[in-house]
C-alpha cells in the first residue's frame, strides 16, 4: 500500500511539474507573440473549458480500468505536445489553444480516474490526508516550475518548455503503470437492443453525479462553496498579467514568481488540510479558506511587490483549503463505482464558473481598473465566507463526516 501510495504520489509530482510549467508558459506565449493580456489570459480559459462536459467524461472513467486509463492518457499528452514547436508566430497561436483544449480534457478524465483509484486503493479515514498530500505534490510544483518555465521560455522561446512536459507525462504514465493496484470490474450499462436504450442509459449514469451532490446536505454546500470560490479566483487570475505590468511594472515573466510564492502557500495548506478536517466542520475550513483569497485578492491591488508576493503566499493557503474540503467529502459521500462521475460532476460545478469568469475577466480588464476590480472580488469573497461559516453552525452536514471504516477489502492505510 505504501508503495502503491508513493508510486501515485511521485505521479502526481512529475506531472504536476510539467503541468504547471506549461500553463504558465502558455500565457507567456501567446503575451509574447501577439501583445494581448486578454488573449494570454483566456489560454487559462482553454485549459478549463473542458470541465463543461465532466459529468460525462466523468462516466466515462467509470466505466474503464481506472489506472490503465490514467497510463494511456499520459502517453497520448506526450505524444502530442512537441506539434506545439509550430507555434513561433501570432498567426499560429490557434494551435497553441487548440492542444491546451485537449490539454483540459485528458486533466478532467485523470482526475475522476484518480479519485475513483484513490477511494479503491485507500482507507476512507485518510482520504483526507492524502489528498491533501497529494495538493501539496501538485501545487509544490509552482515553488519551482514556473521559475523554471519563465528561464526556460526567456531564453529558448515556448518550444522547448513544451517538450519538457511531454517529457514528464512520458514519465508520469511510467510511474502510474508501475502502480499495483486491485481494481474491481468497472459496472457497465446494461446492453439494449436498440441504440437509443443505451444511450438513455448512459444519459441517466452521466446525470447520477449530479443527483448525488444535490441530495446530499455534506456535497451541496461544499461544492457551491468551492464554485464561488472559484468564480472569484478566475477573475483573480485574468487580471494577473495587468497585476504585473500595470500594477507593478514587470515584464509577464514576472508571473513565474508570483506563482511559485503561491505554491509555497500551497504546500502548508496541503500538509495541514488533512489534520484540520480530522478537528474542525469542513464548511469552516472551506469558509476560512475563502475569507484567506478573499482578502489577498483585494490586497493585489496595491502596487507594491512585498504585498504582491505575499498576497500570493495567503491565495496559495486559502485556495486549497475549500478545494481538499469538497474533494474529500465527494470521496467519502459518493457510491464507490460513481465516485468518478460525482468527482467529476463536483469539478464542473466547481471549476466551469472559472473558466468562465477567466473569459469574463479577459475583457474587464481592458475597461476596468484593477484598483477597483480587485478589492469588489475581495467584498464579494468575505461575504461569501460569512454565509458559509454562519449556516455551517446551524445546518445539517456542518462537520466533516467521522472516519468511516476500512474500504472494501480491508486494505491498510498509506
Amino acid at each position: 500500500m505504501r508503495r502503491t501510495g508513493a508510486l501515485y504520489l511521485t505521479g502526481v509530482l512529475v506531472s504536476g511539474f510539467g503541468s504547471t510549467a506549461m500553463w504558465l508558459a502558455s500565457g507567456i506565449w501567446v503575451k509574447s507573440l501577439t501583445g494581448s493580456d486578454s488573449l494570454a489570459a483566456l489560454t487559462v480559459f482553454a485549459l478549463w473549458a473542458p470541465a463543461l462536459l465532466g459529468p460525462l467524461l466523468g462516466t466515462v472513467a467509470d466505466r474503464v480500468p481506472r489506472r490503465p486509463l490514467m497510463v494511456w492518457s499520459n502517453t497520448a499528452m506526450a505524444a502530442l505536445l512537441p506539434m506545439l514547436l509550430w507555434v513561433d508566430s501570432a498567426d499560429r497561436v490557434w494551435l497553441l489553444f487548440a492542444v491546451l483544449v485537449v490539454y483540459g480534457t485528458q486533466g478532467v478524465v485523470h482526475e475522476a480516474a484518480e479519485a475513483g483509484l484513490a477511494v479503491s486503493a485507500l482507507d476512507k479515514r485518510w482520504l483526507a490526508d492524502f489528498n491533501g498530500l497529494r495538493m501539496t505534490a501538485d501545487e509544490g510544483m509552482k515553488l519551482v516550475a514556473p521559475l523554471v518555465a519563465a528561464g526556460l521560455f526567456a531564453r529558448y522561446g515556448g518550444g522547448p518548455v513544451a517538450l519538457l512536459d511531454a517529457a514528464t507525462f512520458a514519465v508520469a504514465a511510467g510511474v502510474f503503470a508501475l502502480m499495483r493496484v486491485r481494481e474491481e470490474k468497472p459496472a457497465r450499462p446494461a446492453r439494449k437492443r436498440r441504440g437509443p436504450g443505451r444511450s438513455a442509459h448512459w444519459l441517466r449514469d452521466t446525470a447520477e453525479g449530479l443527483r448525488i451532490v444535490r441530495a446530499s446536505p455534506v456535497l451541496r454546500p461544499l461544492v457551491l462553496a468551492g464554485a464561488f470560490t472559484m468564480l472569484l479566483a478566475g477573475l483573480n487570475g485574468a487580471a494577473v498579467y495587468a497585476v504585473v505590468d500595470r500594477g507593478l511594472g514587470h515584464d509577464p515573466a514576472y508571473a513565474g514568481v508570483l506563482y511559485a510564492v503561491q505554491g509555497a502557500g500551497s504546500v502548508v495548506a496541503g500538509l495541514a488540510a488533512g489534520p484540520l478536517l480530522r478537528r474542525v466542520p469542513a464548511r469552516l475550513l472551506s469558509a476560512v479558506g475563502l475569507a484567506l483569497f478573499a482578502v489577498a485578492a483585494a490586497a493585489r491591488a496595491l502596487p507594491h511587490d512585498g504585498v504582491a508576493l505575499a498576497a500570493s503566499a495567503v491565495i496559495g493557503l486559502g485556495l486549497p483549503w475549500v478545494l481538499v474540503a469538497a474533494m474529500t467529502a465527494v470521496q467519502r459521500e459518493a457510491p464507490p463505482d460513481a465516485v468518478g462521475r460525482t468527482a467529476a460532476t463536483a469539478h464542473t460545478l466547481v471549476f466551469v464558473p472559472n473558466a468562465a469568469a477567466l473569459a469574463v475577466g479577459a475583457g474587464l480588464i481592458a475597461v476596468v481598473d484593477i484598483r477597483i476590480l480587485l478589492p469588489a472580488l475581495g467584498v464579494l469573497g468575505l461575504a461569501g465566507a460569512v454565509t458559509l461559516a454562519a449556516k455551517g453552525t446551524t445546518g445539517s452536514g456542518a462537520r466533516s463526516p467521522a472516519p468511516a471504516g476500512p474500504a472494501r477489502g480491508d486494505r491498510p492505510a498509506p
